[in-house]
């Protein structure tokens, strides 16, 4: 049975390619929005239920926490760039990644060259190259998100507040932006470039960081590296005295995919709590991550577990497996607003070896409200 959607209002599908004939099953690669029997919901909470009798005992556990820069470190030694496949579904499932999709009239909308230039690509490799569709979740509250945002970045081109003025010529890389956006976890740079590559907007600057030197040096060696529109460093998000280097309340957008599931679970919420202050009022987190009983939760074999719906590789790096309602509770109780927070439930093909693989992610979009704290004189 399909999982209530109790956070987006009715639930819209990210694609638009349903499977409606079942022989028609193998015909493409993957089908959108795939309702699931109470049959295989039960069966996947069996599989979770046997994978998670036995778990990694405590010593070891210690090791994978301390080791964690070693084992991402030699996973980008051995994949390099070539795990994951650059990101351009960013741009339909988060068109506030492209270049002028603000509308002063309607709010939130995205360029036709964006979606033009993304219609045809797929998710990561790492994930199964999947048709992606869009999913355009405009409720009440992102519309709210929208006006603010204009009137927040009608601000900052009038340099009409003392404390913009302060932060605009403060001393840190992108000051003199208009447009700010972090990626956590950028890895290889498989969706910064693409940021760069489809955003032309003069005032955009890119920061990305990473808990691997391996993964920011290939992000630095990359022929498109520009430190006039980007700027990647190394940062361990759970290390809280470690600074950023762009001030709170500096930035429009943080985009977190696949990151958060890596790290361990009792730190998430002093993390997302550290993202939020770095948002402008009216600013947004956007989230990617793995749902509960995706294929990859499935898969694990005994022995694997760490915790409750978290669990170890077998290359030592670790991932968590979330509910909307989790997800919720992280984001709220760091002051955000809920704008989108939906669940993608895949059906991916493999035509040649007649094999179907069910694949969940949950996408979230949650908005610092307008109005909520000061900027930070420096």
């Amino acid at each position: 049975m399909a999982e209530p959607n109790h956070h987006g209002g009715k639930r819209k599908p990210f694609g638009n390619r349903f499977l409606t004939d079942p022989a028609r099953l193998f015909q493409h690669n993957a089908w959108d929005n795939v309702e699931w029997s109470e049959e295989q919901e039960a069966a996947a909470e069996a599989k979770v239920q046997e994978n998670s009798i036995q778990f990694v005992a405590q010593d070891q556990q210690d090791a994978y926490e301390i080791n964690a820069n070693k084992y991402w470190n030699d996973f980008y030694k051995t994949h390099e760039n070539g795990f994951f496949k650059d990101r351009h579904w960013l741009f339909t499932e988060f068109p506030e990644l492209a270049s002028n999709q603000y509308d002063s009239q309607v709010g939130m909308s995205v360029s036709e060259d964006a979606l033009g230039n993304t219609k045809n690509s797929g998710l990561d490799s790492g994930l199964g190259s999947v048709e992606t569709g869009v999913s355009q979740h405009l409720d009440s509250e992102t519309n709210i998100f929208n006006t603010n945002h204009q009137l927040h970045t009608s601000d900052e081109m009038a340099l009409g507040k003392p404390e913009e003025q302060k932060l605009r010529h403060s001393d840190f890389p992108g000051s003199s932006a208009t447009y700010r956006i972090l990626e956590v976890g950028c890895g290889a740079g498989n969706t910064v470039f693409p940021i760069l590559q489809n955003n032309n907007d003069p005032g955009l600057f890119v920061y990305c960081c990473d808990f691997s030197t391996v993964a920011v040096d290939l992000v630095q060696a990359h022929p498109e590296y520009d430190t006039s529109r980007c700027f990647a460093f190394v940062h361990d998000l759970c290390e809280q005295q470690m600074p950023f280097p762009m001030p709170d309340e500096s930035l429009d957008v943080v985009v977190l995919i696949f990151v958060l599931s890596a790290i361990l679970p009792e730190k998430m919420q002093c993390i997302i709590n550290r993202l939020s202050q770095l948002l402008k009022p009216g600013g947004i987190i956007l989230l990617r991550d793995y749902g509960r009983y995706d294929l990859a939760q499935l898969r694990f074999k005994k022995g694997q577990c760490l915790a409750d719906n978290f669990y170890v590789r077998g290359d030592g790096t670790r991932v968590y497996f979330f509910t909307q309602d989790e997800l919720d509770l992280l984001l709220s109780t760091a002051g955000l607003k809920k704008v989108q927070n939906m669940v993608d439930r895949r059906l991916q093909v493999n035509r040649g070896k007649q094999i179907t693989m069910y694949r969940i992610w949950i996408q979230c979009k949650y908005c610092k409200p307008p109005g909520q704290g000061e900027l930070r004189s420096l």
